[in-house]
């Protein structure tokens, strides 16, 4: 998943009237729960003045707090903890314990919730789903444990990966230095699966619903027979009791705690096969091996609990009903404004289930697109994260979640969103500048990262102002596209590989025969690069064609 650059600001709010204590969280008996009056969001109402105050600690370090209107991203916080659960870190903060005892005790606390055989913590799904791939390739054994990643000798050491599971989270199997077969269908399946098979993992995508040729039930079907586990990753998903992916036939599921049950952000939730998930938890901190550095403290631990307790009891139909509230204000402030239209889809599926409001209008006659209303909106006081596309018809959109707003914050959105798009702008102009050169040739590109300069190549073949060729990077070449437009270039390339994706957005100032400039690598932040263009000649050589087919030697 899963994506911007942003950071995500936590507002420090009072418990509210009747809210759990420290004190009755540690005399809490186990099963007794919470009580109602802790589910329900605290504070007062968030207006632009409260939430522009200079006492927000972010701002302390010189960091702006953002109004989340985009969902359950980890690069902006994930979600906002939830009463219960930030009073149940609290008091998990005030004793020592045992971890491998506190481990067995929410194991078999969130089985009873849960309705599944165990319930393990982890520190994020990812390291859950590390974990798991762990204790199917050592079964147990510490001394295959501490090896890892080598495994050599391993009797289990592959891991399969149906194409359409293929996800940048899958490093987290990775990590652990399997060989992943790649399988497309059912047949495929069949022959992959094979004594060194150590584990199926499956991403909660469309082509693993059931119904579909290779759901997970057809996945699970061909893999129990043979004693293969399944794991499968629902990290954004709602939790179901039980599971229905372990109703499903897998047999452990992962979920993030950060998400939609808006536990602690460095929390992961794994249900399902006890042997597994006990495996796991040796292969998880603090126990030494390949998990150490994937730490989880009892506040976690406790939170996440907290924080599954919590989801039973939540109204979540008023908490839905809340959300298209939110989205209703901002629609309506919108819809004042000539040429603007709006909807609101409602997603059936149980990863990321929030509605999404979609305001629309012709770029040419406002003058502006979604994706300049997104960067101003994200970039200017008061901050806010939005989405933003372009559609096949021409015109331009911004998407809004309102599921991690909190009350008050659809006011300052709606006035946000009517001030930047009622703004009388002039008409852009279509045209562009002429090129102060022909950059076509072969270029030596040094790229600067944070700590390393490497040596990459442009070959490039310029006609007018556009610009198309070849990048060759670090390992790999592909294509590269942009535009000149007197001296200023921007280009752009994209590596692809099995699971990953990485942009490269050059901007730069060509002078003389040398170019300089940024790079943008969306996530992976930025970097500088330097380019000349190459005085090597080509080689000539003529080719001598036979005229026949060889004789016989």
């Amino acid at each position: 998943m899963k994506r911007r650059n942003l950071i995500k600001g936590l507002a420090l709010l009072p418990l509210a009237a009747g809210a759990i204590t420290r004190e009755s969280v540690l005399a809490a008996s186990p099963g007794s729960g919470f009580s109602s009056a802790t589910l329900t969001e605290t504070g007062s109402i968030t207006t632009e003045s409260s939430f522009m105050a200079e006492t927000n600690i972010f701002r302390s370090i010189g960091v702006e707090p953002i109004i989340n209107c985009r969902g359950a991203y980890t690069i902006i916080g994930g979600s906002l903890e939830l009463p219960p659960v930030r009073e149940a870190m609290e008091a998990a903060s005030q004793n020592f314990v045992q971890y491998d005892e506190l481990a067995e005790g929410i194991g078999q606390r969130l089985a009873d919730l849960t309705k599944s055989e165990w319930g393990m913590v982890s520190a994020g799904c990812a390291a859950g789903m590390k974990h798991v791939t762990a204790a199917c390739v050592t079964g147990g054994s510490p001394e295959k444990l501490i090896r890892i990643p080598n495994l050599t000798g391993f009797e289990k050491n592959e891991v399969i990966i149906p194409l359409y599971s293929r996800n940048t989270y899958d490093h987290a199997v990775r990590n652990i230095g399997v060989t992943i077969i790649h399988v497309a269908t059912p047949e495929e399946l069949e022959r992959a699966i094979n004594p060194r098979t150590a584990m199926i993992y499956v991403n909660a995508v469309n082509g693993s619903f059931t119904g579909q040729p290779f759901s997970l039930e057809v996945i699970a079907g061909i893999a129990k027979p043979k004693n293969v586990p399944v794991l499968i990753d629902a990290a954004a998903e709602n939790l179901t009791i039980p599971s229905v992916h372990l109703k499903r036939g897998a047999d452990v599921v992962a979920y993030s705690g950060g998400k939609a049950m808006r536990g602690p952000q460095c929390a992961g939730l794994l249900l399902g096969n006890k042997e597994i998930l006990m495996s796991a938890w040796q292969a998880s901190s603090p126990h030494h091996g390949p998990g150490r550095d994937n730490k989880v403290g009892r506040e976690e631990m406790i939170g996440m609990m907290a924080a599954v307790e919590t989801w039973i009891k939540r109204d979540h139909d008023a908490e839905y009903k809340s959300w298209l509230s939110r989205l209703d204000l901002i629609a309506k402030k919108a819809l004042t404004i000539q040429g603007v239209k709006t909807n609101v889809t409602e997603p059936t599926e149980l990863s990321n289930k929030h509605p999404t409001l979609w305001i629309s209008w012709d770029p040419a006659k406002l003058n502006i697109t979604g994706y300049e209303v997104a960067e101003e909106i994200s970039s200017t006081k008061p901050r806010v994260a939005i989405g933003s596309r372009e559609e096949s018809d021409g015109s331009t959109t911004i998407d809004i979640v309102s599921s991690h707003m909190k009350e008050g914050e659809d006011q300052i959105v709606a006035n946000r969103i009517f001030e930047i798009l009622s703004r009388k702008r002039s008409p852009k102009s279509e045209a562009m500048t002429a090129p102060t050169a022909n950059l076509s040739g072969k270029w030596n590109v040094n790229v600067r990262y944070f700590n390393s300069i490497v040596k990459h190549n442009f070959t490039i073949q310029q006609h007018g102002n556009w610009i198309n060729g070849t990048h060759k990077g670090d390992f790999d070449i592909r294509d590269i596209s942009g535009t000149i437009e007197g001296n200023q270039i921007k280009l752009s390339s994209v590596l692809r590989l099995p699971g990953d994706q990485i942009t490269f957005y050059f901007s730069g100032t060509l002078i003389g025969d040398s170019l300089t400039g940024d790079i943008h690598m969306g996530e992976y932040r930025t970097a500088k690069f330097t380019a000349s263009k190459s005085l090597e000649k080509p080689v000539r050589k003529k080719v001598l064609v036979p005229k026949g087919p060889p004789l016989a030697t």
